[in-house]
């Protein structure tokens, strides 16, 4: 879709230059926007006057196709309402729009990551053995999966060149935009650990940036879907596998932990369930987007799992987040089809099938309460997650198959 992006500073258009895919010379002749961006980060709302919150507004018109964005210069609302506008559109076209990353193996395999900002959707899809497809926000048509955006907006804080190289090199790369982070005026040096600003420091560079990525944009029909949570509770496996049930479940469920800095107010991670993996975003009615996904999964026999990025061996603030080495190990071996038949063992409040065993990993780690001192209190904090998944999904209820219904936790 053509759209057109005006912005108050530089900044911000190279940030739109970077993130929305680039029409060729060609399409530029005859280019004719059917949404328009006016983004005015000192233009200030009067809320006595204007009915808003604060200062701050983000405001789409569908009759007009026009979005206009004040009082705020994070550049996020610049993608985020164009993405909004897609969730509209899209599955009157029955495509599928997801809060997704998505990359390629060398076996033209195909895997989807869904995910709220913070659960690893970026970092997780960089891994340098296949190619990137997106970060971010995806279709998925009849023909296959293909990308909304033409870059990637990467969470930067604490950022590890060890741990993440491929993200990391971007922050050094010209034409990235870098946005919240602090930097020494004298030296030009970044400090990606300085968190004075905000935790959510960011880096929006062109696909171009990452070593392997795919420069169509698109692929075929997904093989694995992955559903990326981070348990603030620490309760949940770091990976399970999902029936398509469990899967639509967890999907309209959409749990997670907000984390610290993406939102603000928000100072440490706290328990939410996000229907669709992007509940602000998501215009339609939650089960339009469960039916599609739900229908798309059944017909491409898509195998499904749940992989917690969260807390293990006790909630946040006793426990330790989930080592991104052992993430990345246990996702590689479910993508490679390692784990399509591994000995599993069933979680007694989620229902989830647990692998026993995978190689790299401490057995330990598999089984969640396990790395518990306590396990009482592990016993005692699960219950209380299942109950918060029961009481959200009342809300579903009356639109959704009782055998999605059943796929839920356990009551105990």
């Amino acid at each position: 879709m053509p759209v057109r992006i005006i912005t108050e500073t530089a900044w911000h258009s190279l940030f739109a230059k970077n993130l929305f895919v680039k029409p060729t010379d060609e399409e530029l002749k005859t280019h004719q926007p059917e949404f328009t961006v006016i983004n005015m980060p000192y233009f200030q709302a009067d809320p006595e006057r204007d009915g808003t919150n604060s200062g701050v507004f983000i405001l789409l018109h569908f009759g007009k196709r026009l979005v206009l964005i004040g009082g705020t210069s994070y550049a996020g609302e610049i993608k985020k309402s164009i993405f909004t506008v897609m969730n509209y559109l899209m599955p009157l076209r029955n495509v599928m729009s997801m809060h997704c990353s998505a990359n390629i193996g060398d076996k033209g395999d195909v895997a989807v990551m869904f995910g709220l900002s913070g659960t690893g959707k970026t970092t997780l899809s960089a891994d340098p053995s296949r190619k990137l497809i997106g970060d971010d926000e995806h279709g998925w048509s009849d023909r296959g999966i293909f990308n909304y955006e033409g870059g990637c907006y990467a969470k930067v804080i604490r950022l590890s060149s060890e741990a993440e190289p491929d993200i990391y090199e971007t922050t050094r790369r010209f034409g990235t935009v870098i946005e919240n982070v602090a930097m020494d005026m004298t030296t030009r040096r970044l400090d990606l650990n300085d968190d004075s600003l905000t935790e959510n420091t960011r880096a929006a560079y062109p696909l171009t940036h990452i070593k392997n990525f795919e420069p169509s944009g698109m692929a075929n029909h997904p093989q694995n879907i992955v559903m990326l949570t981070a348990d603030a509770f620490g309760v949940l496996p770091p990976i399970a596998k999902l029936t398509p049930e469990q899967a639509m479940y967890h999907f309209i469920s959409g749990y997670t932990a907000k984390v610290a800095g993406t939102e603000k107010g928000v100072t440490e991670p706290k328990a939410t369930f996000s229907t669709c993996f992007g509940a602000p975003f998501m215009v339609l009615h939650p089960h339009v987007y469960a039916k599609l996904l739900g229908d798309k999964i059944q017909k491409h026999n898509v195998k499904c799992w749940l992989v917690n990025t969260g807390w293990t061996g006790g909630p946040y603030g006793e426990g330790s987040r989930m080592k991104i080495s052992y993430t990345r190990t246990m996702l590689s071996a479910a993508l490679s089809g390692e784990l399509d038949n591994v000995e599993t063992i069933e979680d007694p409040f989620f229902g989830l099938k647990v692998p026993k065993e995978i190689k790299g990993i401490p057995s330990e780690i598999l089984n969640p309460r396990s790395t518990w001192q306590n396990k009482d209190k592990y016993d005692e904090t699960a219950k209380k997650l299942v109950n918060m998944f029961h009481q959200n999904f009342k809300n579903f209820e009356e639109n959704i198959s009782k055998d999605i219904q059943n796929a839920g936790p356990k009551i105990l």
